[in-house]
């Protein structure tokens, strides 16, 4: 599924695709109501049917709202999109759940490790203190 620019998800207006990976598709979309830039990170309908993939897709959410931490995005938002906003690109309706979060910039993780090797001080900075919940979250 790719959402194109104006569809709107409740609030949310799709702005423009992000990326894409194992676990949905990253778009900029604009929150209506507060007027704010944000991350909307939707299961493609092809894995909103599988209930494993859905019960990580759920769980990820979960530990990252549980925790508050400056190097963690915070989740501001979670849904379905209504059956008539998400076409599968078959020509039916289906709904798929999203995540909403603040809109983060700069350069992804990948990117910077292809600038070369992160110096190990430095690394172990971005860890989070909390690690270990993560894996403890239902």
């Amino acid at each position: 599924m790719s959402l194109s620019a104006g569809t709107r998800l409740g609030p949310y207006e799709i702005l423009a695709p992000l990326g894409a990976g194992g676990m949905g598709e990253v778009y900029r979309a604009r929150d209506t109501r507060l007027q704010r830039d944000v991350a909307i990170k939707i299961l493609p309908n092809s894995l909103a049917h599988d209930q494993d993939r859905l019960r990580r897709f759920e769980q990820e959410a979960r530990a990252v709202a549980a925790l508050n931490h400056p190097n963690l995005l915070t989740v501001f938002d979670v849904g379905t999109a209504p059956l008539a906003q998400v076409a599968d690109g078959t020509g039916a309706a289906a709904a798929s759940p999203f995540i909403v979060s603040e809109l983060l910039q700069g350069v992804t993780l990948r990117e910077r490790l292809a600038a070369g090797a992160i110096p190990q001080r430095k690394a172990l900075g971005l860890r989070h203190p909390d690690r270990a919940r993560l894996g403890s979250l239902p």
